[in-house]
């Protein structure tokens, strides 16, 4: 064959340059991953203590939504949801343990904002619970709504987005208020219980979590008014393509398992199904998971460790839980709610 013309040579060339600076970029966003593959485990941020979520349980094994998201990226990895050391966070901590590469990402129930999401260097990777912001009052009270509230004395705790949705809803209604600011939860709690305020606010979940922790919960009730969105979901640093990827993946593998009607029971059988959809997502067809640096039966590993998001859901937080939260918004989309995912094709 002879020498090639120029206007090959030239092609062949331009691919060259391509080949190379697309694996320079592969490179580069695998840092957080190699790194996490050389330490041997997943270090994931999460609440000190908040039940459903995250909190230890009496044998001090970690247990929550944002723990079985960790154990699922760590599955995602590793093929063992085990290998993940878990570093309790306050809330005025928990983005300069991220940002500072204390931990890998942070799983606690945060509420995702746009200055969050673009000016602290974090990229927030999707929703695994969509909350909102509520209310707790003692029923001798009478309250019949928020606004009831006008001149009481309200514990919120500070370095959350409640302190301003706080501000903000009594504000815009002109009424007055009277914040009483603590910087851990367990001090709001507190302060709360001994009366030092006339209502705690804190996203609904918490406050249904906090209530199960009161001396007599029956006494308390949640006001029926929702004053603000607060989609919580894992936080990774900005930099990062191939981790925000792997991060991001594992909470829509969850969901779309979810869908498909793949669960922790019938993962190994779901992997001869004829259904192309569960054939790419469990790895039979395609190469999705080598497409983000894992292997491709990355979401069955996935799948046997947690479940899928609805199990997860039902274990921490639904009917299987001592919460019994509905799964309301956060049901699917076909069934109601706001919970979707892109598909895996």
């Amino acid at each position: 064959m002879g020498s090639a013309s120029p206007l090959v040579r030239a092609l062949l060339a331009g691919i060259l340059v391509l080949g190379g600076l697309l694996s320079g970029v592969v490179a580069a966003q695998s840092a957080t991953l190699d790194q996490v593959r050389a330490r041997g485990h997943l270090v994931c941020g999460v609440n000190t203590g908040l039940a459903g979520f995250s909190a230890p349980d009496d044998r001090g094994r970690w247990t929550g939504i944002d723990i079985d998201f960790c154990r699922a990226v760590a599955a995602a990895i590793f093929k063992d949801g085990n290998r993940v050391r878990f570093v309790p966070l306050n809330a005025k901590e928990r983005f300069t343990a991220l940002q500072s590469g204390e931990v890998d990402v942070l799983s606690r129930n945060t509420t995702w904002t746009m200055s969050r999401d673009t000016s602290l260097g974090l990229n927030f990777t999707g929703v695994i619970y969509y909350d909102g912001q509520a209310f707790m009052a003692r029923r001798a009270l009478g309250l019949k709504s928020a606004a009831d509230l006008a001149g009481s004395s309200i514990c919120v705790q500070s370095g959350t987005t409640n302190e301003l949705n706080l501000s903000d809803f009594f504000a815009t209604r002109g009424l007055s208020y009277r914040p009483v600011v603590f910087e851990r939860l367990v001090e709001v709690l507190g302060a709360y219980i001994s009366g030092r305020c006339d209502a705690f606010t804190t996203d609904s979940s918490q406050l249904i979590s906090e209530r199960t922790r009161l001396p007599d919960p029956d006494t308390h009730e949640m006001l029926p008014d929702l004053i603000s969105k607060e989609p919580l979901g894992p936080v990774v640093r900005q930099g990062d393509a191939g981790w925000s990827n792997i991060v991001r993946w594992t909470l829509f593998a969850l969901i779309n398992a979810e869908e498909l009607g793949i669960t922790q029971g019938n993962v190994e059988e779901m992997r001869t199904s004829s259904n192309p959809e569960i054939r790419r997502i469990l790895g039979t067809d395609g190469e999705f998971g080598r497409g983000i640096g894992l292997d491709n039966d990355w979401v069955v590993s996935i799948i046997k460790t947690v479940g899928n998001y609805g199990e997860a859901f039902e274990r921490n937080l639904g009917q299987g839980s001592a919460l019994k939260i509905a799964r309301g918004r956060n049901a699917l989309w076909k069934d109601g709610g706001l919970m979707y995912a892109p598909p895996i094709r």
